[in-house]
């Protein structure tokens, strides 16, 4: 039977190479869809917790993943030989970069050389792996093509980026279009077809290149418009403007303006990274990608414009951050997740460490961290922890804060993510939020008393 009857008869033999926030949700879906499907990871502590049939990944809840590992549809392991019965291969490995910003490949490096002893005629393989544009040509594509095995001919290759967005209740891999694009028509064709079983829509491209910019295209636009109202709330703070109120009145526009909306920096596996892969691919050409170093530039500042906030709050109680009790509110990089993976919260904690603040931190679903200064657990966020506190500021807006409630048994609360909107009438002084004038009213007296 040939690749394209197996794959759309779903008889074909699946392999996901890494089991993240990537690779897990998109095993489910394959196995759901009736495909046989087996993970591979180099972390063994993953694979115990899939033959325990307990979920790891926040978008995949147990009783899923109990049902699929129960039917038989999904099964995990480290040895990369099961590839060999595999007729399509999906690599959805990390793709972080260096100390020096450059792409780090060696993640995907290593899944393609374990795809290569087991590579055979009629498999298709597909990179999932945020890239630089030329990576699935020029880099797999070399390191798998033989005398014996052509690409387009003998085996298909495509790129078709991840869309993955943690914690996101309304889209998720099933119902965010996929885009594909192969090496040859066959590989884009066949690629399509895979995808297509499990995804309700699927968006060809005419190169694996293309796809590979589509994915730096959408999260370098997110990079760069949230950069813009970074510096706009940096503008607001100077002026005396809440920027807040700035962007939801622009939003009144039905044409010509989406809103984005200021915070403590960027965090997560995507934004702040992707973008540098273009950057880099594109100095090779002698070509400087402007937008994306200034954006970066602000965006990796507002760390220190939440600090300085602080530090303001604190001054108008007459007191230093040096010795101050500050509790970080929410350590993970976005609401409701628990991945802190280039979380800004670890920036804003570790320069108010540096400046001497006594920092401690309070998140539902990080219960003890690492960082540089050492290992550190959640706090119960009691109501004498809040009245101890000389500040709360607000890093990560978890739906399960009850905001009012913090804010009426705190002294000071500096919001990062404008949770306190509506508060600030109330409870006066003891508001200072990120992108908004420095607060004034009757509530820093009522603050003194709480």
């Amino acid at each position: 039977m040939q690749l394209g009857e197996k794959l759309a008869s779903r008889q074909a033999r699946l392999g996901v190479i890494g089991l993240g926030y990537v690779g897990l949700p998109l095993c489910v879906e394959m196995a759901e869809a009736g495909f046989s499907v087996v993970g591979i990871d180099a972390d063994p502590r993953k694979i115990v917790e899939i033959k325990a049939k307990r979920s790891y990944i926040g978008d995949v809840p147990t009783p899923v993943l109990e049902k699929i590992v129960s039917s038989g549809k999904f099964d995990a392991t480290t040895d990369p030989s099961v590839l060999s019965t595999c007729d399509a291969v999906s690599i959805c490995v990390p793709t972080p970069l260096s100390k020096t910003k450059d792409p780090d490949v060696s993640y995907i490096l290593d899944a393609v050389k374990g795809i290569k002893q087991h590579l055979h005629r009629g498999q298709l393989i597909v990179l999932e792996s945020t890239t630089y544009p030329g990576t699935t040509d020029e880099l797999i594509r070399a390191e798998l093509e033989s005398d014996d095995l052509r690409v387009g001919r003998d085996f298909y290759l495509a790129f078709s980026p991840e869309r993955i967005d943690p914690g996101n209740r309304t889209h998720g891999t099933r119902n965010t279009p996929k885009v594909v694009g192969g090496i040859t028509p066959r590989c884009t064709e066949l690629a399509v077809l895979l995808y297509s079983q499990f995804i309700e829509r699927v968006v060809p491209v005419s190169s694996a290149r293309a796809a590979e910019m589509v994915k730096l295209l959408e999260n370098t636009f997110r990079s760069v418009n949230i950069a813009l109202v970074n510096e706009l709330a940096s503008m607001c703070d100077v002026l005396g403007i809440d920027a807040y109120e700035v962007i939801d009145a622009a939003a009144t526009k039905p044409f010509g303006f989406l809103p984005f909306y200021p915070g403590p920096g960027l965090g997560g596996h995507c934004i702040p990274i992707d973008p540098h892969y273009l950057a880099w691919k594109l100095k090779a050409h002698d070509f400087t990608a402007r937008f994306i170093g200034l954006a970066a530039e602000i965006n990796q500042r507002m760390p220190e414009l939440v600090v300085e906030k602080v530090t303001a709050g604190l001054n108008h109680q007459g007191k230093p951050v040096k010795g101050s009790r500050i509790i970080a509110l929410g350590v993970a990089y976005k609401r409701d997740v628990s991945d802190m993976r280039e979380s800004p919260a670890l920036s804003v904690i570790k320069l108010l460490q540096d400046r001497g603040g006594r920092v401690t931190y309070h998140d539902p679903y990080v219960p003890e961290m690492t960082m540089e200064s050492g290992s550190m657990a959640s706090v119960p966020l009691t109501d004498e922890a809040l009245r101890l506190a000389d500040c709360v500021v607000v890093l990560t807006d978890h739906s399960s804060f009850d905001i009012a409630h913090i804010v009426a048994n705190s002294r000071l609360v500096v919001d990062t993510r404008n949770v306190t909107r509506g508060l600030e009438g109330k409870f006066g002084e003891r508001i200072w939020k990120l992108g908004a004038p420095a607060p004034s009213g009757p509530g820093y007296a009522l603050a003194e008393s709480a």
